[in-house]
């Protein structure tokens, strides 16, 4: 089950100190950040997408994560101290869906600072940056002294750090009896009407549906996230899928995804786009190596 944030970023420090199967108190992680002592996971699903199976078990290695995506303040911060130029900002547009004509478009002038374009709203501090690509996203990390989490950390912290049978890193269940959402998705018909039951039609500010039972937020909805792999078939798939190193693995859904359509927002949910991509529902969160 989720736990209410008392502010949209701020976490308070006591969290941190709960312990949960998978999730330990010690060592002590870095600020904003959460620690899994690793161990035997169960990766995958037979239930879902074709790209998840087949099931299989791994063992992963201590490690930390972010307790929610980089925001946009977190960003600019790293903008301002290096001058850094996203890979958006060089083309001189990003993507954007377009509504009216069901498609996504190359607009000039969008990018983290403005993720709607010049002529809407600038990007809030305390939502996730968006319109990076996994180029800027590593570059961010390197700077933060961090580095991509790989597809199966990701994967092992939305689990909680076990084999949970859940298919949401919450629960069992998108919303509460009472129809309040756990996450930031699409709510309707994609993409002819979204009826915004969640209270948002695009990002949401990190935070605002709660967190995990192991400290974290945003492990499902709001924006989609980059995982440090590039993108694999499991081995045992046999689909057929040319491999291309330029694809990077995607983690977690976002504000656009639809049950009916992706369900990108289960814990097992994967994808993949090219590194040089950037839209406005994919963004990142950082992970380090933790001892041993």
């Amino acid at each position: 089950m989720y736990i209410k944030l008392s502010s949209a970023i701020a976490i308070p420090a006591v969290l941190s100190l709960l312990f949960f199967t998978g999730c330990s108190p010690e060592p002590t992680p870095p600020e904003g950040m959460v620690y899994f002592s690793g161990g035997k996971i169960t990766i995958g699903s037979e239930d879902g997408l074709p790209n998840e199976a087949p099931v299989f078990q791994t063992r992963v290695s201590p490690f930390f994560i972010d307790k929610h995506p980089v925001t946009v303040e977190q960003f600019r911060e790293f903008v301002k101290s290096t001058g850094y130029k996203t890979d958006a900002e060089k083309f001189g547009n990003s993507a954007l869906f377009n509504f009216q004509i069901h498609k996504y478009e190359l607009i000039d002038s969008v990018n983290w600072r403005y993720p709607l374009g010049k002529n809407a709203s600038p990007a809030s501090d305390n939502h996730p940056v968006t319109h990076v690509s996994w180029n800027d996203a590593r570059a961010y990390a390197s700077w933060a002294g961090k580095r991509l989490p790989t597809e199966v950390e990701w994967e092992y912290a939305a689990r909680g750090g076990k084999n949970s049978p859940e298919r949401y890193s919450w629960g069992p269940e998108l919303a509460d009896r009472d129809g309040k959402f756990f996450a930031n998705v699409w709510q309707g018909t994609f993409p002819y009407r979204n009826t915004e039951s969640d209270g948002y039609r695009f990002t949401s500010p990190v935070g605002e549906f709660g967190i995990t039972s192991c400290g974290l937020s945003d492990m499902g909805g709001n924006v989609w996230e980059w995982c440090s792999d590039t993108y694999r078939l499991y081995e045992g798939n046999e689909q057929y899928f040319k491999v291309k190193d330029n694809l990077k693995t995607i983690r977690g859904g976002s504000f656009m995804c639809d049950s009916l359509v992706c369900h990108g927002y289960r814990v097992s949910a994967r994808q993949y786009t090219s590194g040089e991509t950037s839209n406005f529902h994919l963004g990142f969160r950082c992970a380090m190596d933790a001892p041993k």
